[in-house]
């Protein structure tokens, strides 16, 4: 398969990086100085396009490769990539679902201990010397909170799974009522925000749930309760969320993800009562590299004519 273009457009992976190479004629977009010249010597060798929930295939890169066949991306979400427009042309799109499931789960429990427990600021406290001159304050108890979840889908149901673990009632929204389900359901996010102490957001990012989070969301979950995001940016209303912790309107959040990545608003970084993290939910070596063999897996089953692991289109 050396001879089947694959244009990977972002530095995702260094693994995936290296396999896509042994395997393929693997173009970088990031080194390309001039597109379009590229595409126009190009467009008829690249067969597929490796993203990310960052960079993914619009309609106009879409456009210029014609003989593009797939869309393999290294991400659950797929905003980026115009599923639309595939479907009608044609070409098939992998994601790759479940492998990092369980890390991001973990990794949302931890927000929810470092926001609640002001682990980070605790950090801070010790390396400064404060500590010598007294006890910290006392930080907020997680066991035993209410937690509403936006999003049952695999990585809401394993991050209510860890919850419960805590003692935590779990609740949450979704599109409709999940058949079976033991936790109780809310039929909007704002019902939802206002009967639960921490609110967690884990669903797809579509024009129906961008900025999901909105100032009356805000306001319903209220001075006592908390707001954490292992979606994706767009499902809040940055600048609503910003006043409100900057007002005590809420008591503090803990985010992966961020409107404008890699830009944080400024206002955020003098907060206490705030966790930032990098986007790193399922940043793991062991996941990043199940998650390329499955990006990698793709696209060797679409160039042999066999099943897709992971279809989405």
């Amino acid at each position: 398969m050396e001879a089947i273009g694959v244009l990977m457009m972002f530095p995702m992976s260094s693994y995936l990086e290296q396999e896509l190479d042994r395997r393929f004629n693997l173009f970088r977009m990031w080194n390309i100085p001039q597109k379009n010249d590229f595409f126009k010597e190009n467009s008829g060798s690249i067969r597929a396009v490796v993203g990310n929930a960052n960079v993914g295939a619009d309609r106009e890169l879409i456009d210029s490769l014609s003989a593009l066949e797939i869309v393999s991306s290294f991400s659950v979400g797929l905003d980026k990539v115009d599923l639309g427009y595939c479907k009608e042309k044609g070409i098939r799109v992998t994601n790759t679902p479940d492998v990092l499931t369980e890390d991001v789960a973990d990794l949302a429990i931890g927000l929810i201990l470092a926001t609640l427990r002001r682990i980070c600021e605790c950090d801070r406290y010790v390396r400064s010397g404060l500590w010598k001159k007294g006890d910290f304050k006392l930080t907020t108890k997680f066991s035993g909170k209410k937690v509403g979840i936006i999003g049952l889908g695999r990585i809401g149901t394993a991050i209510a799974t860890r919850a419960e673990a805590f003692n935590c009632p779990i609740s949450y929204y979704s599109r409709s009522e999940k058949p079976g389900s033991k936790y109780k359901y809310f039929p909007s996010v704002v019902e939802l925000a206002s009967d639960c102490d921490i609110l967690i957001v884990a669903c797809p990012l579509t024009e129906e749930t961008r900025h999901i989070i909105n100032r009356e969301v805000i306001d319903a979950l209220g001075p006592k309760g908390y707001l954490i995001n292992i979606g994706r940016g767009p499902h809040i209303d940055e600048p609503e969320l910003v006043s409100a912790l900057v007002e005590g309107r809420i008591a503090g959040a803990g985010l992966d993800v961020f409107e404008q990545e890699p830009h944080v608003p400024e206002e955020l970084f003098g907060l206490d009562n705030v966790v930032l993290l990098p986007h790193v939910g399922s940043g793991t070596v062991e996941t990043r590299n199940a998650m390329a063999d499955l990006v990698v897996g793709n696209l060797e089953a679409h160039f042999r004519k066999k099943p897709l692991l992971t279809p989405v289109v």
